[in-house]
């Protein structure tokens, strides 16, 4: 992989300049905020507008009668399938922006690395089985009555929790080392959440969804046993 770090001019540590450094915090001290407040008055409007904000959405009514009918015979029993269509939904949006994380990191990869490299072929695996779980989410999703298309809370929050990944691995500057340990986070977080997911389905009375999901359960761990390794591998070859 390309070089993760290298020894050059940075302007952004105080080492460099001990004299203004010590200007600086003579300023801190003596010049007070324009503003008024202070951390608690911030955690003060922190809290009044959480209360006031309206929520970020809702797990839409199912639109066919099939849903229908699952969600009531759920209701009666006293479960809640808008817990687990909640979070199939966010699955669905996670591994959607999966595949297009994938697509970005394996652009990067070809740009600096051999178009041949075995990184590559491990990218496009990966991005491969994404889109299997991609479909299988979406099935999932279709058994239980529920419109994948919808966009459900969680769902939202997974979309904007992958822009700061995208916003790595598409900026041209960033290295391939860089972006590998942004994939690395979104594996971490896709293997607990895949393992949640069973136990929500099988918790909400969905054994048979809950079983077709083991299988990409074991690929996920794969998935994250082989960016580990990668990760690993590069850094310590080049810190020896």
């Amino acid at each position: 992989m390309a070089t993760a770090a290298k020894v050059g001019t940075n302007m952004t540590g105080v080492q460099m300049s001990p004299k203004d450094t010590k200007s600086l915090l003579e300023a801190v001290e003596q010049i007070r905020p324009d503003v008024p407040g202070n951390e608690k008055g911030a955690m003060l409007e922190r809290v009044k507008r959480t209360e006031e904000a309206e929520r970020i959405g809702s797990v839409p009514v199912p639109g066919s009668a099939k849903g229908m009918l699952k969600t009531t015979f759920d209701k009666a029993l006293g479960k809640h399938p808008e817990i687990l269509i909640d979070k199939l939904g966010e699955r669905l949006a996670f591994e959607r922006s999966g595949v297009r994380l994938y697509d970005a990191m394996i652009a990067k990869a070809k740009a600096l690395e051999d178009a041949n490299s075995d990184l590559i072929q491990v990218l496009k695996h990966i991005r491969d089985e994404e889109f299997e779980h991609m479909n299988l989410v979406r099935e999932a999703i279709e058994t239980l009555g529920a419109d994948p298309t919808a966009m459900t809370p969680c769902a939202d929050v997974a979309g904007v929790k992958s822009m700061g990944v995208m916003e790595v691995l598409t900026d041209p500057r960033t290295n391939v080392a860089q972006g590998m340990g942004a994939l690395l986070t979104i594996e971490l977080e896709d293997n607990a959440a895949w393992e949640l997911l069973i136990e929500l389905a099988e918790a909400g009375g969905h054994p048979n969804i809950a079983k077709s999901f083991h299988k990409a359960k074991e690929q996920e761990d794969d998935h994250l046993v082989k960016i580990k390794t990668l990760v690993r591998r590069d850094l310590i070859v080049q810190i020896k």
